[in-house]
């Protein structure tokens, strides 16, 4: 009050040390300013009662090979719903720290989601199996045990730091990292499944990429008793109390698809 009155240059309240009262000059100035307070107050309930239009820039971090698997029917309905919303989503294989790249929101798998982070489950859980051609098996033979597995050439993955991916197998709490000699090196899962498919070697590869080759007789899975279950994908967002709108309706999109 000191402040306005300093630059109205007039004593807008008498002060004592038991009661403040309104100047004449004060009591004319609220008198003035109280239409537009009260339309101030209206418009302020008006927005805080009525829902967030979704509208700007969603942006997300994701692993290569996912965003074709989300595309339809997530992707692809958010956009159509929301006219007024743009997706910027970058494809990389490297863990990104969401908040320090201006991330609004990340999509990575499960145990890969920092643990300050909220996760939102896109996916069920997923396996990585060891697949081939009928052509190829009949050639080279269908392994028995991990340990035959090197005794065949492989379609390997390389990682984003560089090294060559070695196969995580699992049964009954016995784990192995598996080195399988590479035929061909690849840095994305999608190629990596084109390799198996063409006959090039035996191949570790998602099951979203290879379910529908498996039940077509186009690809054939070995050792699943070593290919156990693990957390699917996940959409992560830092905790904070308020959520971008945009973002919001997507994560509400989510929970709607997984309720059909």
């Amino acid at each position: 009050m000191a402040g306005l009155e300093s630059r109205l240059k007039i004593r807008l309240f008498n002060r004592s040390t038991r009661s403040v009262a309104l100047t004449p000059a004060g009591a004319r100035y609220v008198e003035r300013i109280a239409p537009a307070l009260a339309e101030i107050r209206r418009a302020s309930e008006e927005i805080a009662t009525q829902p967030d239009a979704p509208t700007g820039t969603l942006r997300i971090s994701a692993p290569q090979e996912c965003v074709s698997l989300l595309y339809e029917p997530l992707i692809e309905t958010y956009l159509r719903r929301y006219p007024q919303m743009r997706l910027d989503i970058t494809s990389e294989s490297r863990m990104v720290d969401i908040v320090a790249e201006g991330y609004d929101a990340g999509i990575r798998l499960a145990e890969s989601v920092p643990q300050d982070m909220i996760a939102v489950e896109l996916t069920g859980d997923i396996r990585m199996l060891v697949v081939a051609t009928p052509d190829y098996f009949a050639e080279h033979g269908i392994p028995q045990s991990p340990e035959d597995l090197l005794r065949h050439k492989s379609v390997g993955m390389r990682m984003s730091h560089g090294g060559i991916y070695h196969w995580e197998l699992e049964r009954h709490q016995q784990k192995l990292r598996v080195n399988v000699p590479p035929r061909i090196v690849l840095n994305e899962m999608r190629a990596i499944h084109r390799a198996a498919l063409s006959g090039v070697g035996i191949a570790f590869v998602s099951d979203w990429f290879a379910r529908e080759d498996i039940a077509s007789g186009r690809l054939i899975s070995v050792l699943d008793e070593w290919c156990p279950a693990f957390g699917g994908l996940r959409l992560y967002y830092p905790g904070r109390r308020h959520v971008p709108p945009g973002l919001k309706a997507f994560i509400d999109l989510v929970h709607e698809i997984q309720a059909r």
